[in-house]
Protein backbone atom coordinates (compact mmCIF):
# COMPACT_ATOMS: atom_id res chain seq x y z
CA UNK A 1 0.00 0.00 0.00
CA UNK A 2 1.27 3.50 -0.81
CA UNK A 3 1.87 6.12 1.88
CA UNK A 4 -1.12 8.03 0.50
CA UNK A 5 -3.26 4.90 0.78
CA UNK A 6 -2.15 4.39 4.38
CA UNK A 7 -3.00 8.01 5.14
CA UNK A 8 -6.48 7.67 3.61
CA UNK A 9 -7.20 4.48 5.56
CA UNK A 10 -6.02 6.08 8.80
CA UNK A 11 -8.37 8.99 8.15
CA UNK A 12 -11.28 6.58 7.65
CA UNK A 13 -10.43 4.73 10.86
CA UNK A 14 -10.35 7.99 12.82
CA UNK A 15 -13.57 9.20 11.17
CA UNK A 16 -15.47 5.97 11.89
CA UNK A 17 -14.24 5.99 15.47
CA UNK A 18 -15.63 9.51 15.88
CA UNK A 19 -18.98 8.34 14.54
CA UNK A 20 -18.90 5.36 16.85
CA UNK A 21 -18.11 7.42 19.96
CA UNK A 22 -20.89 9.88 19.09
CA UNK A 23 -23.42 7.12 18.39
CA UNK A 24 -22.67 5.37 21.68
CA UNK A 25 -23.14 8.62 23.60
CA UNK A 26 -26.39 9.34 21.71
CA UNK A 27 -27.72 5.84 22.45
CA UNK A 28 -27.54 6.60 26.20
CA UNK A 29 -29.73 9.66 25.66
CA UNK A 30 -32.16 7.79 23.39
CA UNK A 31 -32.89 5.19 26.10
CA UNK A 32 -34.76 7.79 28.14
CA UNK A 33 -36.59 9.63 25.36
CA UNK A 34 -40.36 9.30 25.58
CA UNK A 35 -42.64 8.41 22.69
CA UNK A 36 -44.00 11.92 22.23
CA UNK A 37 -40.56 13.38 21.54
CA UNK A 38 -39.63 10.57 19.15
CA UNK A 39 -42.90 10.99 17.28
CA UNK A 40 -42.38 14.75 17.06
CA UNK A 41 -38.95 14.18 15.51
CA UNK A 42 -40.44 11.83 12.92
CA UNK A 43 -43.21 14.29 12.07
CA UNK A 44 -40.66 17.09 11.76
CA UNK A 45 -38.63 14.96 9.33
CA UNK A 46 -41.79 14.43 7.27
CA UNK A 47 -42.48 18.17 7.20
CA UNK A 48 -38.93 19.08 6.19
CA UNK A 49 -38.90 16.49 3.40
CA UNK A 50 -42.13 17.96 2.06
CA UNK A 51 -40.74 21.50 2.25
CA UNK A 52 -37.45 20.55 0.55
CA UNK A 53 -38.68 18.50 -2.36
CA UNK A 54 -36.80 20.73 -4.80
CA UNK A 55 -33.53 20.42 -2.89
CA UNK A 56 -33.92 16.63 -2.76
CA UNK A 57 -34.72 16.50 -6.47
CA UNK A 58 -31.58 18.50 -7.31
CA UNK A 59 -29.37 16.25 -5.16
CA UNK A 60 -30.94 13.16 -6.64
CA UNK A 61 -30.40 14.51 -10.18
CA UNK A 62 -26.65 14.61 -9.42
CA UNK A 63 -26.75 10.93 -8.46
CA UNK A 64 -28.76 9.99 -11.55
CA UNK A 65 -26.39 11.87 -13.86
CA UNK A 66 -23.37 10.22 -12.27
CA UNK A 67 -25.02 6.79 -12.40
CA UNK A 68 -25.72 7.06 -16.13
CA UNK A 69 -22.21 8.36 -16.81
CA UNK A 70 -20.82 5.33 -14.95
CA UNK A 71 -22.88 2.97 -17.08
CA UNK A 72 -25.33 1.74 -14.41
CA UNK A 73 -28.22 -0.24 -15.81
CA UNK A 74 -31.59 1.44 -16.18
CA UNK A 75 -32.95 -0.86 -13.47
CA UNK A 76 -30.30 0.44 -11.06
CA UNK A 77 -30.94 4.02 -12.14
CA UNK A 78 -34.64 3.50 -11.45
CA UNK A 79 -33.85 2.23 -7.93
CA UNK A 80 -31.87 5.44 -7.32
CA UNK A 81 -34.59 7.83 -8.44
CA UNK A 82 -36.41 9.92 -5.83
CA UNK A 83 -39.57 10.51 -7.83
CA UNK A 84 -42.39 12.68 -6.41
CA UNK A 85 -44.24 9.45 -5.60
CA UNK A 86 -41.25 8.07 -3.69
CA UNK A 87 -40.88 11.30 -1.76
CA UNK A 88 -44.59 11.01 -0.91
CA UNK A 89 -43.85 7.45 0.21
CA UNK A 90 -41.06 8.60 2.54
CA UNK A 91 -43.37 11.16 4.13
CA UNK A 92 -46.16 8.60 4.51
CA UNK A 93 -43.71 6.07 5.97
CA UNK A 94 -42.53 8.55 8.62
CA UNK A 95 -46.12 9.34 9.58
CA UNK A 96 -46.95 5.62 9.79
CA UNK A 97 -43.97 4.87 12.04
CA UNK A 98 -44.90 7.82 14.27
CA UNK A 99 -48.38 6.30 14.64
CA UNK A 100 -47.08 2.85 15.64
CA UNK A 101 -47.12 1.76 19.30
CA UNK A 102 -43.75 2.28 20.96
CA UNK A 103 -42.39 -1.06 22.22
CA UNK A 104 -39.76 0.51 24.49
CA UNK A 105 -40.56 0.18 28.19
CA UNK A 106 -43.23 -2.51 27.77
CA UNK A 107 -43.28 -4.88 30.76
CA UNK A 108 -44.63 -8.40 30.46
CA UNK A 109 -44.54 -11.80 32.10
CA UNK A 110 -44.55 -10.51 35.67
CA UNK A 111 -44.88 -13.42 38.08
CA UNK A 112 -44.44 -13.86 41.80
CA UNK A 113 -41.75 -16.14 43.17
CA UNK A 114 -41.83 -18.02 46.51
CA UNK A 115 -39.37 -15.47 47.91
CA UNK A 116 -41.93 -12.71 47.38
CA UNK A 117 -40.11 -10.98 44.53
CA UNK A 118 -41.84 -10.35 41.21
CA UNK A 119 -39.88 -11.16 38.05
CA UNK A 120 -40.70 -9.96 34.54
CA UNK A 121 -39.29 -8.57 31.32
CA UNK A 122 -38.91 -5.00 30.06
CA UNK A 123 -38.40 -4.22 26.38
CA UNK A 124 -35.39 -1.95 25.76
CA UNK A 125 -33.44 -0.63 22.73
CA UNK A 126 -30.53 -2.62 21.30
CA UNK A 127 -28.27 0.45 21.51
CA UNK A 128 -26.34 1.35 18.35
CA UNK A 129 -27.38 -0.19 15.03
CA UNK A 130 -25.22 -0.07 11.91
CA UNK A 131 -27.16 -0.37 8.67
CA UNK A 132 -25.40 -0.91 5.34
CA UNK A 133 -27.48 -0.67 2.19
CA UNK A 134 -27.24 -0.18 -1.55
CA UNK A 135 -28.88 2.03 -4.15
CA UNK A 136 -32.24 3.19 -2.82
CA UNK A 137 -31.87 6.50 -0.93
CA UNK A 138 -35.36 6.18 0.60
CA UNK A 139 -33.90 3.38 2.77
CA UNK A 140 -32.06 6.17 4.63
CA UNK A 141 -35.39 7.48 5.90
CA UNK A 142 -36.87 4.02 6.53
CA UNK A 143 -33.86 2.97 8.61
CA UNK A 144 -33.63 6.26 10.50
CA UNK A 145 -37.32 6.24 11.39
CA UNK A 146 -37.39 2.67 12.71
CA UNK A 147 -34.18 3.05 14.71
CA UNK A 148 -35.35 6.35 16.18
CA UNK A 149 -38.80 5.07 17.16
CA UNK A 150 -37.27 1.99 18.82
CA UNK A 151 -34.97 4.20 20.91
CA UNK A 152 -31.72 3.32 19.18
CA UNK A 153 -28.91 5.38 17.75
CA UNK A 154 -27.81 4.36 14.26
CA UNK A 155 -24.99 4.72 11.77
CA UNK A 156 -26.19 4.46 8.16
CA UNK A 157 -23.89 3.65 5.28
CA UNK A 158 -25.63 3.98 1.91
CA UNK A 159 -24.20 3.12 -1.48
CA UNK A 160 -21.79 5.57 -3.12
CA UNK A 161 -24.16 5.82 -6.09
CA UNK A 162 -26.68 7.66 -3.84
CA UNK A 163 -24.14 9.92 -2.09
CA UNK A 164 -25.73 13.27 -2.98
CA UNK A 165 -29.26 12.16 -2.11
CA UNK A 166 -28.14 10.66 1.19
CA UNK A 167 -26.23 13.83 2.07
CA UNK A 168 -29.38 15.91 1.54
CA UNK A 169 -31.50 13.49 3.57
CA UNK A 170 -28.87 13.43 6.32
CA UNK A 171 -29.13 17.22 6.67
CA UNK A 172 -32.91 16.96 7.01
CA UNK A 173 -32.64 14.21 9.62
CA UNK A 174 -30.07 16.13 11.69
CA UNK A 175 -32.13 19.31 11.61
CA UNK A 176 -35.28 17.45 12.67
CA UNK A 177 -33.44 15.86 15.59
CA UNK A 178 -32.07 19.20 16.80
CA UNK A 179 -35.48 20.89 16.45
CA UNK A 180 -36.91 18.07 18.59
CA UNK A 181 -34.16 18.56 21.21
CA UNK A 182 -32.58 15.20 20.46
CA UNK A 183 -28.88 14.62 19.76
CA UNK A 184 -28.12 15.13 16.07
CA UNK A 185 -25.77 12.15 16.35
CA UNK A 186 -28.66 9.78 17.11
CA UNK A 187 -28.76 9.22 13.33
CA UNK A 188 -25.47 9.56 11.45
CA UNK A 189 -25.07 8.99 7.72
CA UNK A 190 -21.52 7.99 6.78
CA UNK A 191 -20.23 10.80 4.55
CA UNK A 192 -17.24 9.04 2.99
CA UNK A 193 -17.67 6.76 -0.01
CA UNK A 194 -14.44 4.94 0.86
CA UNK A 195 -15.25 1.22 1.09
CA UNK A 196 -12.90 0.94 4.06
CA UNK A 197 -15.66 2.62 6.09
CA UNK A 198 -17.78 -0.53 5.83
CA UNK A 199 -14.90 -2.65 7.10
CA UNK A 200 -14.52 -0.35 10.09
CA UNK A 201 -18.24 -0.19 10.85
CA UNK A 202 -18.62 -3.97 11.05
CA UNK A 203 -15.57 -4.31 13.30
CA UNK A 204 -16.42 -1.87 16.11
CA UNK A 205 -18.10 -3.95 18.85
CA UNK A 206 -17.18 -1.31 21.41
CA UNK A 207 -19.48 1.14 19.58
CA UNK A 208 -21.92 -0.92 17.48
CA UNK A 209 -24.30 -3.55 18.91
CA UNK A 210 -25.70 -5.03 15.70
CA UNK A 211 -25.25 -4.71 11.91
CA UNK A 212 -28.12 -4.98 9.44
CA UNK A 213 -27.08 -5.29 5.78
CA UNK A 214 -29.61 -4.62 3.02
CA UNK A 215 -28.43 -5.42 -0.48
CA UNK A 216 -27.20 -8.13 -2.82
CA UNK A 217 -25.88 -11.52 -1.83
CA UNK A 218 -22.23 -10.51 -2.29
CA UNK A 219 -22.57 -7.59 0.13
CA UNK A 220 -24.33 -9.68 2.77
CA UNK A 221 -21.89 -12.59 2.38
CA UNK A 222 -18.94 -10.27 2.87
CA UNK A 223 -20.43 -8.65 5.96
CA UNK A 224 -21.44 -12.00 7.48
CA UNK A 225 -17.91 -13.30 6.92
CA UNK A 226 -15.97 -10.30 8.20
CA UNK A 227 -18.15 -8.74 10.89
CA UNK A 228 -17.04 -8.70 14.53
CA UNK A 229 -20.51 -7.44 15.46
CA UNK A 230 -23.70 -9.59 15.43
CA UNK A 231 -25.46 -9.45 12.06
CA UNK A 232 -29.21 -9.65 11.32
CA UNK A 233 -29.52 -10.84 7.74
CA UNK A 234 -30.73 -13.20 5.07
CA UNK A 235 -28.71 -14.27 2.05
CA UNK A 236 -31.31 -15.79 -0.27
CA UNK A 237 -35.04 -16.02 -0.68
CA UNK A 238 -35.47 -19.54 -2.09
CA UNK A 239 -39.15 -19.87 -1.19
CA UNK A 240 -41.29 -22.97 -1.79
CA UNK A 241 -45.00 -23.64 -2.24
CA UNK A 242 -46.22 -27.25 -1.82
CA UNK A 243 -49.58 -28.27 -3.29
CA UNK A 244 -50.97 -31.24 -1.39
CA UNK A 245 -53.28 -33.85 -2.93
CA UNK A 246 -56.17 -32.56 -0.78
CA UNK A 247 -55.73 -28.93 -1.89
CA UNK A 248 -58.51 -26.82 -3.35
CA UNK A 249 -56.94 -26.72 -6.80
CA UNK A 250 -58.57 -23.46 -7.86
CA UNK A 251 -57.05 -21.88 -4.74
CA UNK A 252 -53.71 -23.54 -5.47
CA UNK A 253 -53.60 -22.08 -8.98
CA UNK A 254 -54.35 -18.55 -7.71
CA UNK A 255 -51.74 -18.76 -4.97
CA UNK A 256 -49.05 -20.21 -7.24
CA UNK A 257 -49.63 -17.48 -9.83
CA UNK A 258 -49.49 -14.71 -7.23
CA UNK A 259 -46.49 -16.12 -5.35
CA UNK A 260 -44.46 -16.19 -8.58
CA UNK A 261 -45.70 -13.29 -10.67
CA UNK A 262 -46.84 -10.55 -8.27
CA UNK A 263 -43.22 -9.30 -8.22
CA UNK A 264 -40.15 -11.14 -9.46
CA UNK A 265 -37.39 -9.26 -7.69
CA UNK A 266 -38.44 -9.74 -4.05
CA UNK A 267 -37.05 -12.16 -1.48
CA UNK A 268 -40.53 -13.58 -0.71
CA UNK A 269 -41.28 -14.61 -4.31
CA UNK A 270 -41.80 -18.34 -4.89
CA UNK A 271 -38.83 -19.88 -6.70
CA UNK A 272 -39.78 -23.58 -6.47
CA UNK A 273 -43.21 -25.21 -6.71
CA UNK A 274 -43.67 -28.71 -5.30
CA UNK A 275 -46.74 -30.68 -6.39
CA UNK A 276 -48.13 -33.89 -4.90
CA UNK A 277 -48.10 -36.59 -7.60
CA UNK A 278 -51.86 -37.49 -7.47
CA UNK A 279 -52.89 -33.97 -8.57
CA UNK A 280 -49.95 -33.08 -10.81
CA UNK A 281 -51.63 -33.98 -14.10
CA UNK A 282 -54.67 -31.91 -13.23
CA UNK A 283 -53.17 -28.82 -11.61
CA UNK A 284 -49.89 -28.30 -13.49
CA UNK A 285 -51.46 -27.49 -16.90
CA UNK A 286 -53.73 -24.94 -15.22
CA UNK A 287 -50.80 -23.30 -13.45
CA UNK A 288 -48.68 -23.40 -16.62
CA UNK A 289 -51.44 -21.61 -18.52
CA UNK A 290 -51.48 -18.79 -15.98
CA UNK A 291 -47.68 -18.56 -15.97
CA UNK A 292 -47.54 -18.49 -19.76
CA UNK A 293 -49.61 -15.30 -19.71
CA UNK A 294 -46.76 -13.76 -17.71
CA UNK A 295 -44.07 -15.31 -19.95
CA UNK A 296 -42.63 -17.33 -17.06
CA UNK A 297 -40.15 -20.04 -18.03
CA UNK A 298 -40.74 -23.40 -16.32
CA UNK A 299 -37.84 -25.64 -15.38
CA UNK A 300 -39.15 -29.01 -14.31
CA UNK A 301 -38.15 -32.41 -13.01
CA UNK A 302 -38.67 -35.45 -15.25
CA UNK A 303 -42.24 -35.99 -14.07
CA UNK A 304 -43.05 -32.31 -14.53
CA UNK A 305 -41.75 -32.42 -18.11
CA UNK A 306 -43.98 -35.43 -18.83
CA UNK A 307 -47.03 -33.36 -17.86
CA UNK A 308 -45.73 -30.10 -19.36
CA UNK A 309 -43.80 -30.76 -22.59
CA UNK A 310 -43.01 -27.05 -22.86
CA UNK A 311 -40.98 -27.15 -19.63
CA UNK A 312 -37.17 -27.09 -19.73
CA UNK A 313 -35.45 -29.93 -17.89
CA UNK A 314 -34.29 -28.66 -14.50
CA UNK A 315 -30.66 -29.03 -13.47
CA UNK A 316 -29.46 -29.73 -9.94
CA UNK A 317 -28.52 -26.06 -9.68
CA UNK A 318 -32.10 -24.94 -10.30
CA UNK A 319 -33.28 -26.22 -6.91
CA UNK A 320 -30.76 -23.92 -5.19
CA UNK A 321 -31.29 -20.78 -7.27
CA UNK A 322 -33.03 -17.56 -6.31
CA UNK A 323 -34.01 -16.44 -9.81
CA UNK A 324 -35.49 -13.00 -9.05
CA UNK A 325 -36.81 -13.36 -12.60
CA UNK A 326 -39.74 -14.91 -14.53
CA UNK A 327 -38.39 -18.44 -14.06
CA UNK A 328 -39.92 -21.15 -11.87
CA UNK A 329 -38.59 -24.57 -10.89
CA UNK A 330 -41.27 -27.27 -10.48
CA UNK A 331 -40.90 -30.71 -8.95
CA UNK A 332 -43.51 -33.47 -8.57
CA UNK A 333 -43.16 -35.25 -5.22
CA UNK A 334 -44.71 -38.25 -3.50
CA UNK A 335 -46.41 -36.66 -0.53
CA UNK A 336 -45.57 -34.17 2.18
CA UNK A 337 -42.57 -36.10 3.51
CA UNK A 338 -40.72 -35.88 0.21
CA UNK A 339 -41.74 -32.23 -0.08
CA UNK A 340 -40.33 -31.45 3.36
CA UNK A 341 -37.10 -33.34 2.60
CA UNK A 342 -36.69 -31.19 -0.52
CA UNK A 343 -37.37 -28.01 1.44
CA UNK A 344 -34.92 -29.00 4.18
CA UNK A 345 -32.22 -29.61 1.58
CA UNK A 346 -32.76 -26.59 -0.68
CA UNK A 347 -34.59 -23.86 1.25
CA UNK A 348 -32.83 -20.69 2.40
CA UNK A 349 -35.03 -20.66 5.49
CA UNK A 350 -37.06 -17.64 4.36
CA UNK A 351 -40.70 -18.57 3.58
CA UNK A 352 -42.55 -21.78 2.68
CA UNK A 353 -46.26 -22.44 2.09
CA UNK A 354 -48.52 -25.49 1.94
CA UNK A 355 -51.82 -25.58 0.07
CA UNK A 356 -54.01 -28.21 1.69
CA UNK A 357 -57.46 -28.94 3.11
CA UNK A 358 -55.96 -31.41 5.60
CA UNK A 359 -55.75 -29.63 8.96
CA UNK A 360 -53.49 -32.23 10.60
CA UNK A 361 -51.10 -32.09 7.63
CA UNK A 362 -51.05 -28.29 7.78
CA UNK A 363 -50.16 -28.39 11.49
CA UNK A 364 -47.40 -30.89 10.82
CA UNK A 365 -45.97 -28.77 7.99
CA UNK A 366 -45.95 -25.69 10.22
CA UNK A 367 -44.24 -27.55 13.05
CA UNK A 368 -41.59 -29.36 11.01
CA UNK A 369 -40.58 -26.88 8.30
CA UNK A 370 -37.72 -24.78 9.70
CA UNK A 371 -38.14 -21.39 8.02
CA UNK A 372 -38.71 -17.88 9.35
CA UNK A 373 -42.27 -17.82 7.93
CA UNK A 374 -44.45 -20.89 7.28
CA UNK A 375 -47.86 -20.40 5.68
CA UNK A 376 -51.01 -22.40 5.07
CA UNK A 377 -53.19 -21.60 2.05
CA UNK A 378 -51.60 -18.19 1.41
CA UNK A 379 -49.09 -16.65 -0.99
CA UNK A 380 -45.47 -16.35 0.11
CA UNK A 381 -45.71 -12.68 -0.94
CA UNK A 382 -47.34 -11.98 2.45
CA UNK A 383 -43.96 -12.46 4.20
CA UNK A 384 -43.56 -8.75 4.80
CA UNK A 385 -43.50 -6.50 7.85
CA UNK A 386 -46.36 -4.30 6.64
CA UNK A 387 -48.55 -7.32 5.81
CA UNK A 388 -47.78 -8.84 9.23
CA UNK A 389 -49.02 -5.70 10.97
CA UNK A 390 -45.57 -4.47 12.02
CA UNK A 391 -46.17 -1.17 10.21
CA UNK A 392 -42.74 -1.27 8.60
CA UNK A 393 -39.65 -3.44 8.54
CA UNK A 394 -35.91 -2.91 8.44
CA UNK A 395 -35.42 -6.23 6.64
CA UNK A 396 -36.10 -9.94 6.96
CA UNK A 397 -33.96 -12.21 9.10
CA UNK A 398 -33.41 -15.92 8.44
CA UNK A 399 -31.24 -16.16 11.54
CA UNK A 400 -32.58 -18.05 14.55
CA UNK A 401 -31.25 -15.87 17.36
CA UNK A 402 -32.84 -12.61 18.48
CA UNK A 403 -34.91 -11.66 15.43
CA UNK A 404 -36.44 -14.01 12.85
CA UNK A 405 -38.65 -13.10 9.90
CA UNK A 406 -39.64 -9.48 9.19
CA UNK A 407 -37.78 -7.18 11.60
CA UNK A 408 -39.92 -4.28 12.78
CA UNK A 409 -39.75 -2.08 15.85
CA UNK A 410 -39.87 -5.01 18.27
CA UNK A 411 -37.00 -6.69 16.39
CA UNK A 412 -34.88 -3.60 17.00
CA UNK A 413 -35.31 -4.03 20.75
CA UNK A 414 -34.38 -6.70 23.25
CA UNK A 415 -35.66 -7.68 26.68
CA UNK A 416 -34.04 -7.49 30.07
CA UNK A 417 -35.18 -9.02 33.35
CA UNK A 418 -36.67 -6.70 35.94
CA UNK A 419 -37.31 -7.62 39.55
CA UNK A 420 -39.64 -5.95 42.07
CA UNK A 421 -39.20 -6.55 45.77
CA UNK A 422 -40.05 -5.00 49.11
CA UNK A 423 -36.97 -5.80 51.13
CA UNK A 424 -36.42 -9.49 50.34
CA UNK A 425 -32.97 -10.94 50.94
CA UNK A 426 -31.83 -14.33 49.70
CA UNK A 427 -31.65 -16.94 52.43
Amino acid sequence: MSEQGKHDTTDVVAYMNRLGHAARAASVVMRRVDSGIKNRALQTMARLIDERRETLAEANAEDLTRARANGLSEAMVDRLALTPARIDGMIEGLEQVAALPDPVGEVDGLRSRPSGIQVGHMRVPLGVIGIIFESRPNVTIEAASLCLKSGNACILRGGSEAASSNRALSEIISEALVLSELPATAVQVVATTDRAAVGELIAMPEFVDVIIPRGGKSLISRISRDARVPVIKHLDGICHVYIDATADLAMAVRIAENAKTHRYGTCNTMETLLVDAPVAAEVLPRIAERLAAHEVEIRGCERTCEVLPQAVAASAEDWDTEYLAPILAIRVVDGVDEAMVHIERHSSGHTEAIITENYALARRFMAEVDSSSVMVNASTRFADGFEYGLGAEIGISTDKLHARGPVGLEGLTTRKYIVFGDGQIRQ
